[in-house]
């Protein structure tokens, strides 16, 4: 069984949004934020990633430039 979360003074504005926004999707209000929070959790934070980022290129002596590392990202978009 899962755990509860309350969150307190969110602004009616702020309710109303994501109440509409799961509204788009079929879903109540709960179901909505409840997967947005599980996908939430399954992203890491900025400052992490950068952070295994920062320790794969150390480990790996990686030294490619942001120009090469871009022209790869953009080679399959041609």
């Amino acid at each position: 069984m899962g755990t509860s979360i309350t969150i307190r003074d969110v602004p009616r504005r702020t309710r109303d949004e994501l109440a509409a926004r799961a509204a788009l999707t079929g879903r109540s209000l709960q179901e909505y934020l409840r997967a947005q929070l599980i996908e939430l959790a399954r992203r890491p934070e900025a400052e992490v990633l950068l952070a295994r980022i920062r320790e794969r290129k150390a480990n790996t002596k990686s030294r490619l430039s942001k120009e090469r590392i871009l022209s790869h990202r953009d080679s399959d978009r041609r």
